[in-house]
């Protein structure tokens, strides 16, 4: 039975194999809640755009998104075979991140989940422009869903910035750890904590300021940024009673330590913050986070602060129904 919270499924129409149908279908099972099986469709040749509008695009809409809900219901049928709550939709909207975004706030899912692309070549998964956009503009939890098996005890890495070197508000470390604390108990698994410094800027800073009249030694910096994150990171871990085992802090940048850690534990799920940086408030990953995102071997859940809004309006939709 669902508790009458839902889990939003990006399908991919174009793809043969479906990860997060998969994924959905388990974490469903274990927190209690209903799916809701989704597909945001757009095709400028049956929009009208080009041409003006007629009786035969309008039909050929009609029959495009009938042929969509089709496919969502031979999704649907082995789930609700297994007793879940399944409904099915699919929307006429583009840009995709917008229209998915839209339904979010239509819906008001607990959680979104979406498969990421894979590529062959390169053995690993390959976040979209789509992924990114999401991951900036998506008002509730996005649960990326890399194409690998995740074993039946769920191993959770929630990924803390305690100092908040980054920006990153003090709640949203808590944000991150209560979900992953959440999804620990619903699936039987295991919470985890980690927690990067790199020593390389302060020591840099210290030997090239003018106005240090006397030369610290990187190692004792090292040993002093090692206190200091360390006593932060278990701070924050004893509000979560972690034990010792499930702490982890590392030396070096997160774009190099997480994906290890995170391979090194097999994690089946990284738990990460958005955060908002300048004058415009715009939430995005930078750089480093891109390339521990696209390094790391298991899913990726991304949270964001409560005071989030997103710049996606549902009026902008109108226009191309």
């Amino acid at each position: 039975m669902s508790d009458g919270h839902r889990i939003l499924v990006v399908v991919d129409p174009t793809a043969d194999d479906q990860p997060a149908v998969a994924r959905a279908a388990t974490l469903a099972q274990a927190l209690g809640c209903g799916i809701e099986l989704f597909i945001c469709h757009y095709d400028p040749y049956l929009s009208g755009e080009r041409f003006f509008d007629s009786p035969g695009l309008q039909k050929a809409r009609r029959d495009t998104m009938d042929a969509m809900l089709a496919r969502l219901a031979r999704l649907a049928e082995p789930l609700a075979a297994e007793g879940l709550d399944v409904n099915t939709e699919v929307a006429w909207d583009t840009p995709l991140h917008e229209g998915i975004v839209r339904r979010a706030l239509t819906a008001k899912p607990t959680l979104i989940l979406k498969d990421t692309h894979y590529h062959q070549a390169l053995r690993r998964s390959v976040f979209s422009n789509t992924d990114w956009n999401l991951i900036r503009t998506c008002p509730v939890p996005l649960w990326l869903v890399k194409p690998r098996a995740v074993a039946d005890r769920l191993r959770i890495v929630a990924a803390v910035d305690p100092m908040h070197e980054h920006d990153k508000p003090a709640s949203l470390d808590h944000i991150i750890l209560r979900e992953g604390e959440r999804l620990a108990d619903a699936t039987g698994g295991e919470l985890h904590a980690f927690h990067s410094y790199d020593p390389m800027p302060a020591i840099a800073g210290t030997a090239t300021a003018v106005a240090t009249p006397i030369s610290v030694p990187a190692e004792d910096i090292g040993k002093e940024l090692a206190r200091s994150h360390g006593e932060a990171l278990g701070e924050l871990a004893e509000t979560y009673r972690l034990s010792a085992d499930r702490i982890h802090l590392h030396r070096g940048p997160a774009r190099e330590v997480l994906p290890a850690s995170a391979r090194e534990l097999d994690a089946g799920l990284v738990i990460m913050g958005a955060v908002a940086r300048g004058r415009l408030k715009r939430f995005f990953i930078g750089s480093t986070a891109e390339q521990v995102l696209d390094r790391l071997p298991c899913d990726v859940l991304v949270m964001k602060p409560d005071e989030f809004a997103t710049p996606v309006r549902l009026e902008d939709a109108a226009a191309r129904d």
